[in-house]
């Protein structure tokens, strides 16, 4: 049987993975500048960066539902939208790719657990009759959210939601939430990463509603990984080394809308021809097609958007200084 080694896939990943996260941090930290200088009167010296509004999906979500109801694209943050649908398009053409290549917070959380491996010496697996019904978490919080904004709110009521003040200044509210953080909040996020360090993905796993929704409309993905149980060699790699904990090496295709297309499992595989990632199990594509489809489908629409003028936002710096005083008595209606 021919071994190949793959490795070179896992390096592309990280690349990807750190270069985003890099790209986001940056953008964090203009945001933080841009922020700082309209609270103490100034002009801001750095334009505000749109790409931080891919924090925010719960008002893209209705910001969604008024694009499709109204035919009004959301002129606040339409960045949030457009990361938006761009992760929905993702999930539903090329796995639950989003989450595997382009979430700055499945970045870190991968990161994370990774340092506890190499701490600890492993990482440790809930028992079956815990990690069930705790993954069932995400879908409950994914239900209770969906079911708010599709089926509750009118299109009239997001509208108005959305042209708030409220809403303009949700951005900076959610920088204030970690910069003017609570005790509250900050002993969550500690047990959050001591938990991401002994389990594998578990804010992922377990908490993420917008993965839950990701991961069902992967479903109707035409991509999935496959098994040539011909090809395979029965090392286990796969499954060993898979974020998600799926019994790769036991399935010809794998299914699960645990899975994001991250391609570990296949970077692992050491048998050429047993496992890909393909529509059928006579077409396969490439892994570094299937990357750069990734790449392209994304960047493609933020570039899109941008020439359209559908990427910048349309609240001045002026509106923004005059209410930055009154921020903190903004809530929601």
């Amino acid at each position: 049987m021919e071994r190949i080694n793959r490795a070179y896939l896992r390096r592309i990943r990280y690349a990807v993975q750190w270069l985003i996260f890099a790209m986001v941090l940056y953008a964090g930290y203009r945001f933080f500048v841009f922020v700082r200088e309209l609270e103490q009167g100034l002009a801001p010296s750095a334009s505000r960066p749109p790409s931080i509004e891919g924090f925010m999906p719960i008002g893209a979500f209705m910001a969604l539902k008024l694009w499709i109801t109204k035919n009004v694209f959301d002129p606040v943050h339409p960045a949030g939208l457009v990361i938006f649908i761009g992760a929905l398009l993702l999930a539903i053409v090329l796995k639950k790719s989003f989450c595997g290549w382009i979430c700055p917070v499945g970045t870190l959380s991968e990161g994370v657990w990774k340092i506890g491996k190499k701490t600890l010496g492993k990482n440790f697996t809930l028992p079956v009759y815990i990690d069930y019904p705790l993954r069932s978490l995400k879908y409950l919080l994914m239900v209770f959210f969906v079911y708010v904004i599709l089926i509750r709110m009118t299109p009239a009521a997001i509208e108005t939601f959305l042209n708030t003040p409220y809403w303009k200044v949700a951005d900076i509210k959610l920088l204030r939430f970690f910069t003017d953080m609570s005790s509250a909040t900050m002993v969550t996020l500690v047990v959050l990463f001591i938990l991401s360090l002994i389990y594998k993905n578990f804010w992922c796993r377990y908490l993420c509603p917008y993965g839950a929704l990701l991961g069902l409309l992967s479903c109707l993905s035409p991509f999935k990984i496959r098994r040539k149980e011909t090809e395979c060699i029965g090392c286990g790699a796969c499954s060993r080394n898979c974020p998600a904990l799926l019994p790769v090496d036991k399935r010809k295709v794998i299914r699960s809308p645990e899975c994001n297309g991250c391609l570990t499992c296949v970077s692992n595989c050491p048998a050429r021809g047993a496992l890909d990632m393909g529509v059928t199990g006579r077409y396969r594509i490439r892994p570094e097609l299937f990357v750069l489809s990734i790449v392209v489908l994304f960047f493609g629409l933020v570039l899109i958007a941008r020439i359209t003028g559908n990427w910048q936002s349309s609240v001045s710096h002026d509106e923004l200084r005059a209410l930055i005083p009154y921020i903190d008595l903004l809530s929601h209606p």
